[in-house]
């Protein structure tokens, strides 16, 4: 995979005594929240599985929960425009940070498609396991299979979220979309599924570079991590969800996913203030 970079990397901040005061708040909180509700989703995922099979009505609240305390220790106030469809199906998103994770499940309970090498991840890997992430893979040959987990996962009523952009950015500017996923889409029996595009808009803390909460090119996770427990200033997410697109309305993957990308595009642009 392609990782976007760009050669104006803002420099990491300085942190002095009072955001090392944070950290040690909030650094203790943030593990505690994070693994605390891992266990309980364990725990209860037993049953669950036993019981519902790849149904999980119960598990996908506490990782909502979570999610949402999560940005709360972190400072990070949520906004939400629009309404997260109920059926199921897919959810395209432009991508900017790991904070996507967080911001994205803190407003909907949904399951996100992710790269295969994110499952050996430390630490993030579990949670992505746990939680129902769909793993998958750039090999031609196991393509088929592939679509039969997507199949399977959708017709358990799951919406399935993924990023078309195939890369993290800045958090100003929204890439082509890739097609290619857009396929699962357009299988025998999943033409009555619907996709909505979803728009996140990361707005830094007052005085910092706009720039602030992306995650990008080689960016280590946990330096842009102590960055963000260590903000006095409040940042803010912004979702925007937009009417879902039936897919049985458009010839093909590529019509979809232009509609898709203009309209996750569309806010960002006019938030930016960019032509």
């Amino acid at each position: 995979m392609v990782t976007w970079r760009d050669d104006d990397t803002p420099p990491a901040p300085r942190i002095g005594a009072p955001g090392w005061l944070l950290v040690a708040l909030r650094a203790p909180l943030l593990l505690v929240l994070t693994y605390g509700g891992l266990v309980l989703l364990l725990l209860l995922r037993l049953p669950e599985r036993a019981l519902c099979g790849l149904g999980r009505p119960v598990t996908p609240y506490i990782t909502q929960a979570v999610c949402r305390a999560a940005l709360a220790i972190l400072g990070i106030r949520l906004t939400v425009r629009g309404k997260p469809m109920r059926e199921p199906g897919g959810i395209v998103a432009n991508h900017s940070s790991w904070l996507d994770i967080f911001t994205l499940n803190a407003c909907d309970r949904v399951y996100f498609v992710s790269k295969s090498e994110v499952a050996g991840w430390p630490g993030i890997g579990w949670l992505a396991r746990a939680t129902g992430t769909v793993f998958i893979t750039r090999d031609p040959r196991e393509a088929r299979d592939q679509q039969a987990l997507f199949e399977a996962r959708l017709r358990a009523n799951h919406r399935l979220l993924f990023f078309p952009e195939g890369t993290s950015t800045d958090g100003r500017r929204v890439l082509p979309f890739k097609p290619t996923l857009f396929a699962a889409f357009f299988t025998e029996g999943l033409r009555a599924i619907h996709i909505q595009p979803v728009t996140v808009i990361y707005h830094a803390p007052a005085g910092q570079d706009p720039r602030f909460l992306g995650w990008w090119g080689d960016m280590a996770f946990g330096p842009h991590l102590l960055k963000l427990m260590a903000s006095p200033r409040r940042a803010r997410a912004e979702v925007i969800f937009h009417p879902p697109l039936a897919a049985a309305e458009f010839a093909g993957r590529k019509q979809l996913c232009a509609t898709a990308e203009a309209a996750v595009r569309a806010p960002l642009t006019e938030a930016l203030g960019q032509p």
